[in-house]
């Protein structure tokens, strides 16, 4: 898992200036309107072309049919979902994302174990979060889970001139199984959070703030 942590984070940094994404437009001081776009995404959770964004108001959606890792007696599956989209901030505004939500559900039988591990990044850079976005589920753990990640990234400042930048999450859902019964398995994935777009896994919220 340390292995593959280290791996996302690499990525992490190395796609911050990757060529060809979908720049988004916020297109007043108080918030996106309604689109669709489809941003950069890649892993085995959500390869890419599977998912896309959707943003209304002060929030982005994060949409895609599931995101899990189920392991059966003796084997630990991981599955990794890495997102980018640019921001285009256009003069006259101030922009700051300021939270990230997401929930699911683990099932850990005797001998197992399930982590969520969630990096997110903005302007270049990791970004600092009040609360912890990553958790380990124990043996035994059989329930719904719930995320509300209240983040702290420096705001755009597009007062006097267009700003570009790139909103970031990075995602590992890991199931292991080694010491499971063999009639059994280790599950996690990230729920949907609101079917009336599509199916939702992750929700953005910005902050706008005119100049």
């Amino acid at each position: 898992m340390k292995v593959l942590t280290g791996l996302f984070s690499s990525l992490t940094l190395l796609s911050l200036n990757v060529v060809g994404l979908s720049q988004v437009q916020a297109q007043t001081a108080t918030g996106f309107r309604f689109q669709q776009v489809g941003g950069t995404f890649f892993g085995n959770g959500c390869p890419n072309g599977t998912a896309q964004l959707v943003l209304n108001g002060d929030t982005a959606s994060v949409t895609f049919s599931q995101f899990e890792a189920r392991a059966s007696s003796s084997k630990v599956v991981s599955a990794s979902c890495n997102l980018r989209f640019g921001l285009d901030i256009p003069s006259g505004s101030n922009v700051q994302p300021i939270s990230v939500r997401y929930l699911g559900f683990a099932d850990v039988p005797t001998g197992g174990s399930a982590d969520l591990n969630v990096d997110i990044s903005f302007q270049g850079a990791s970004v600092t979060t009040i609360n912890n976005p990553n958790q380990t589920f124990p043996a035994g753990f059989s329930n719904t889970w719930n995320k509300n990640i209240d983040i702290v990234a420096n705001t755009i400042n597009a007062c006097s001139r267009p700003v570009s930048s790139i909103f970031g999450i990075n995602s590992t859902l890991t199931a292991r199984a080694r010491g499971i019964p063999a009639n059994q398995e280790t599950q996690i994935r990230i729920n949907t959070i609101d079917t009336t777009i599509k199916n939702v896994l992750f929700q953005i919220k910005f902050a706008f703030k005119p100049c």
